[in-house]
């Protein structure tokens, strides 16, 4: 239900060790690019057929397109050291993947409840990129931010092709302002639709397109079943927990307790920055079972569900889930999961809908994770084994819409005129 990418006393030795285990690992690396050069080799030979691998599970009406991928042609292989174990491979990209430097531009934006929101954009890309160059909104997992390893890593290969990137930062995340008493969800989507709203007003001339994960994959895609008019040209979700009742029903089961409590942590700290805006609340509202949450669910009882309307905790997963929304997506969509993934169960998957909606894909990989993916060019300290496939689909997208093509939607009225939504910049 969340992305692992939180503060942990553990965090600090595994960077350390970071090097060595560079150095241990090498010979397996050598190894592995050796297997994939070998492997590449034999597709160009013009013996195999363009297909996408059959380690692959593969679903959707437009599925026929990933045949041209290159990155899907081979198979899928784990880093030999974490293949045997999701939780290894989960926890070594979490700690151990490389942090890419990034000079950061912030944007602050007031929401319409007098709250605020965190745009990073990189530094620099008003004057080195084109007006209409294609913008790319990242929308990282609970707790996430610009701060994390697999945002950093996204942003650079989209930016690398010319894309321009921003980090949408939810209320606290990365150090985002929190200005009222309340936070956000799994259901609101709110805060991106007028973030969406603003770079369309900021780059008429662009298609604007959107990758989320986790939480913030689900928000996502919320989002694109909302509207038939949806103002992205495409996107992509990944490690979305889709049925969040399958999530939090699996989020309490063995080694999963300590993803919980390490969210939990994180939650907390989050609050704890802001505590006094929540001082005084009455209501339903539990401020110290949120205040000294031991797992997600209780702080989802004691604050969030309060907050957003909900009568029980149980009612918020049950009608927040986006595995409701993929029949009603008419744009564009990759959806790439790991069957291995503890927090996004595999059979959390609405795999008859996205089969029945002529606008989804989708690609499960046997091994993965939750945002780990260690396998690739990259493995095991670089870029995740998704973001080839996230640029080439969204590539593939953008050229088919039309690269001088504007959104069909951005001159449309989107009920408060733009010009009026105050902001406020700042660097970071």
């Amino acid at each position: 239900m969340a992305a692992l990418q939180t503060p942990s006393p553990f965090a600090g030795t595994a960077r350390r060790f970071a090097p060595r285990l560079r150095y241990l690992l090498l010979p397996t690396t050598m190894s592995l690019s050796s297997s994939i050069v070998s492997s590449r080799s034999r597709d160009g030979d013009g013996e195999q057929p363009l297909l996408p691998h059959s380690s692959l599970e593969i679903a959707g009406a437009r599925r026929g397109l990933l045949a041209g991928f290159d990155s899907l042609r081979r198979p899928y292989r784990a880093f030999p050291v974490f293949a045997s174990n999701r939780h290894v491979e989960t926890i070594f990209a979490a700690f151990t993947r490389s942090l890419p430097t990034v000079a950061f531009r912030r944007e602050c934006l007031r929401t319409p409840d007098d709250g605020a929101v965190a745009l990073d954009w990189v530094s620099g890309d008003d004057r080195a990129l084109p007006g209409d160059a294609p913008v790319l909104i990242l929308l990282p997992g609970l707790t996430g931010g610009s701060q994390d390893t697999y945002v950093r890593h996204m942003l650079l290969r989209a930016r690398s092709k010319g894309w321009r990137v921003v980090v949408f930062n939810s209320r606290g995340c990365a150090n985002s302002p929190v200005t009222t008493a309340k936070f956000y969800s799994a259901s609101f989507t709110g805060d991106l639709r007028q973030v969406v709203d603003h770079v369309l007003t900021r780059y008429p001339q662009s298609n604007i397109y959107a990758a989320g994960w986790s939480l913030g994959a689900n928000i996502l895609v919320r989002y694109l079943g909302e509207t038939d008019k949806c103002s992205l040209s495409g996107a992509v979700s990944m490690c979305n927990p889709f049925n969040l009742v399958i999530a939090d029903e699996d989020f309490h089961k063995g080694f999963n307790n300590i993803y919980d409590r390490a969210l939990a942590n994180s939650l907390r700290a989050i609050f704890k920055k802001h505590a006094l805006l929540f001082e005084g609340l009455d209501g339903e509202y539990d401020i110290p079972k949120a205040a000294n949450a031991k797992t997600v669910r209780d702080f989802d009882e004691g604050l969030t569900r309060v907050s957003f309307g909900f009568r029980s905790v149980d009612d918020y997963y049950s009608n927040s889930s986006s595995s409701d929304s993929i029949k009603n997506v008419s744009i564009p969509l990759l959806c790439i999961q790991a069957d291995n993934d503890p927090i996004a169960p595999s059979r959390g998957i609405p795999r008859e809908d996205i089969k029945a909606n002529p606008n989804c894909l989708l690609i499960v990989t046997p091994e993965g994770g939750h945002l780990g993916w260690v396998a690739g060019d990259e493995a095991p300290f670089g870029c995740p084994w998704t973001d080839p496939i996230v640029m080439e689909f969204l590539e593939h997208v953008h050229n088919e819409t039309g690269s001088t093509s504007k959104n069909s939607v951005a001159n449309e009225p989107q009920g408060v005129p733009k010009t009026s939504v105050p902001h406020l910049s700042e660097h970071v």
